[in-house]
């Protein structure tokens, strides 16, 4: 059973995606990551799968002892769904699981600090707020680090590099993002557009081609405005690219790599849109890095070249700033 369901999962483009183009499946998380994994993936699982992702989130030690049919029985589950579980979060099996499990419990009890709680109240004093921003921005961004599959990031990074054009496609807050990353690109002398409009999006992937990209931004990967110019693009022959928080989602269909963000939890004065932004902006820095490094001799040149093209612009407003002080 947990095998036609992986395979339904993988196979669900019709064929052509592949985790790292045709090489071996990636590695299972390690122990740090499964927390991360668990925050990511919690809201896309069903009900009962939810509760023995729970479990071992909250008590690693406890569920490291357990067998299949005893963990099973403590979430009032079945076997089935805890290896199905299992298999979500990136272990082949619950065996390697538990392995993680006794891994991540052997961390905890060496003496690391406990989480603090991130909810903002109404009433928080504004020193409270900075710090609770602050560690939830970090723990977002080591979620995603934590949960980034180098091998996808690697063949991302590689298209990207030798791609004739890019085009990148965002909706709302994450169109920010996709405008982030198309900056990036063109300052290293790379072709990259981000369409805002979701016609224009449309119709500028019915052009793409074989050795062209198009990477999708999309939180929750059920956007019908990023899905559908991702589907064109696809059908196109272009290599596709998902960074979402939804490894699971409709836009990984049309995915030849997906790159999967972590969020902090949602809450009413932070929705997820907010927190989102900054896992997809790390897993931006990571593909323009990893580009530039790619075509570093001539992405130096043009990065130098774009900053003496605004040096003077720069130097004006320094000295309007010492006018004033003046």
């Amino acid at each position: 059973m947990t095998d036609e369901v992986k395979e339904t999962f993988v196979n669900a483009s019709g064929g052509r995606r592949a985790t790292g183009g045709g090489s071996a499946p990636p590695a299972p998380p390690a122990p740090a990551a499964l927390a991360a994994k668990v925050r990511t993936l919690a809201p896309s699982m069903t009900r009962s799968m939810q509760r023995v992702a729970e479990a071992v989130a909250g008590d690693p030690a406890g569920c490291a002892a357990l067998t299949v049919t005893g963990l099973a029985e403590l979430t009032g589950t079945s076997e089935a769904t805890v290896v199905r579980t299992a298999r979500l979060l990136g272990y082949p099996g619950y065996r390697d699981l538990r392995l993680a499990l006794a891994g991540l419990a052997a961390q905890q009890q060496s003496g690391r600090a406990p989480a603090i709680t991130t909810d903002i109240a109404v009433d928080d004093p504004i020193a409270d707020v900075v710090a609770k921003l602050a560690y939830d921005e970090q723990q977002t961004l080591a979620d995603t680090a934590a949960g980034l599959d180098t091998v996808q990031l690697g063949a991302a990074v590689a298209a990207l590099a030798a791609a004739r054009r890019t085009d990148v496609y965002g909706i709302g807050a994450s169109n920010l993002v996709a405008q982030d990353l198309t900056q990036k690109m063109l300052r290293i002398g790379l072709i990259a557009h981000a369409p805002g409009d979701p016609h224009l999006a449309v119709t500028n992937a019915v052009q793409l081609r074989a050795g062209d990209v198009a990477v999708a931004i999309t939180h929750s990967g059920s956007t019908g405005d990023v899905i559908e110019p991702l589907r064109v693009a696809f059908e196109r022959g272009a290599t596709t690219i998902a960074v979402t928080g939804r490894p699971d989602s409709s836009v990984t269909q049309y995915a030849d790599h997906v790159l999967t963000t972590s969020t902090a939890r949602e809450s009413e004065l932070r929705p997820a849109a907010m927190s989102s932004r900054t896992s997809q902006l790390l897993v931006v820095d990571c593909l323009f890095v990893g580009v530039a490094q790619r075509i570093y001799e001539s992405a130096a040149p043009a990065l130098a070249a774009s900053y003496e093209a605004l040096a003077h612009r720069h130097g004006a407003l320094r000295g309007v700033a010492g006018d004033r002080r003046a």
